[in-house]
């Protein structure tokens, strides 16, 4: 809790607060960028604050496969060019964008909500597995791009228990990414090349 006495003003101190709760903002960062905002025209302060509650109020996420989107399905679901048998399974949003950014693939996508990870006390049932399974059949392919570390690959194995039966491919990046990487600082050409040249999944 921000101290108001600390500032001149309250709605200061409140601004510095809600800033230092975003990961990786301390209270000076959050301070430098609040007085930025104070410098700006009121306008622009009122647009900034619109869109950051347009995170709240306008953001849905894709019936289908959970990305975000603005309505009940997003722009790559609807997208008919895209390839509908080939669903790349990721572990949140970013990794979406990071592997749209290679412009390597044309499928569609499934995201997970995070990994299985006990020490968080995050289980099967907190992630969005079951969603997943219900897409997979004979003829698809599901590309398990997960993180290399214990918990990504507890959770691809468990994943692939899951969809055994179904009769689809499950395939998994190839490692030009290294151990414990996460997709999101794997840069364009290694993500690209590692996801043309994908593996069968060997559990």
């Amino acid at each position: 809790m921000i101290q108001t006495g600390n500032y001149p003003s309250k709605a200061l101190a409140d601004a510095v607060e809600a800033i230092s709760s975003l990961p990786g903002v301390g209270t000076r960062s959050a301070l430098r960028l609040a007085l930025h905002l104070l410098r700006q025209p009121a306008e622009n302060i009122h647009r900034f604050a619109a869109a950051v509650n347009g995170l709240a109020d306008s953001i849905h996420y894709c019936k289908t496969c959970m990305m975000v989107a603005d309505g009940e399905q997003c722009g790559i679901c609807a997208d008919q060019r895209r390839d509908h048998d080939t669903i790349c399974v990721v572990e949140s949003v970013r990794d979406v964008l990071s592997i749209e950014a290679t412009g390597q693939y044309h499928g569609v996508y499934h995201v997970l909500g995070g990994i299985i990870s006990p020490i968080d006390g995050i289980g099967p049932s907190d992630l969005t597995i079951k969603e997943l399974v219900a897409r997979a059949s004979a003829g698809k392919e599901i590309i398990l791009a997960l993180s290399g570390d214990v918990e990504g690959e507890t959770t691809a194995f468990y994943i692939y228990r899951q969809v055994e039966g179904s009769g689809c491919t499950v395939t998994t990046l190839a490692r030009g990414l290294g151990f414990g990487d996460d997709l999101e600082y794997a840069d364009s050409l290694t993500l690209g090349r590692s996801i043309v040249a994908r593996q069968p999944f060997k559990p």
